[in-house]
């Protein structure tokens, strides 16, 4: 059977079999999706390329875990989310170091993404990349459940229904989550405008 028609079931019983060279099409298919997840937890692109690859490992390496009765995609959002904040949480001891080098002074500036454009004025350049540093401290503020539901939902753009199977909630407490998230959000945000107008 040629590859382009094969369904992922018969591609992972393949890879199961030995096939190794067929991971890398669910590598593609679904490397962007979870880079998209990744970076809303790490907000830098580095740390995102190099979570990205660690979610395929594991996903790889407990493959035969996989049980078909969900989607692959959900069971791999799950491995992406947990390995996120995994990564938070062993990253949170230098928080404050990595969040004052964003700000103040750091030359790396992957972690926020802001256009130059020879109109710019630096100032509203400024305002933008505080306002996008600002934005990423408050969803970090969020607790765990609220910001993976607000993530998967804004920078994956999934419905309720997804995301209550990735996070084996149900949809209610799902629209719970994202409902308190946002309040949450806008406090904090509103909270923190008297520096950005």
């Amino acid at each position: 059977m040629h590859e382009g028609i094969m369904n992922e079931s018969e591609i992972i019983r393949d890879i199961l079999d030995g096939d190794r060279e067929k991971f890398r099409l669910l590598v593609e298919k679904y490397q962007p999706l979870v880079f998209r997840t990744c970076i809303g937890f790490v907000h830098d692109k580095d740390d995102a390329d190099d979570l990205t690859q660690e979610v395929f490992i594991q996903a790889y390496q407990s493959l035969s875990r996989f049980r078909s009765d969900s989607a692959f995609s959900t069971w791999l959002y799950r491995i992406a989310v947990n390995a996120s904040l995994n990564s938070v949480r062993r990253s949170s001891k230098n928080f404050i170091i990595q969040r004052f080098n964003s700000l103040f002074g750091s030359e790396k500036t992957n972690d926020i993404h802001v256009s130059l454009a020879d109109s710019d004025n630096p100032e509203d350049i400024l305002v933008r990349k505080e306002h996008i540093s600002w934005v990423q401290k408050a969803l970090d503020s969020l607790p765990e459940n609220q910001r993976t539901a607000i993530i998967l939902s804004k920078y994956d753009d999934l419905s309720q229904k997804e995301i209550a199977a990735i996070m084996n909630i149900s949809e209610g407490a799902v629209e719970s989550l994202l409902q308190r998230a946002k309040r949450n959000l806008r406090g904090k945000l509103s909270a923190g405008r008297g520096k950005n107008p």
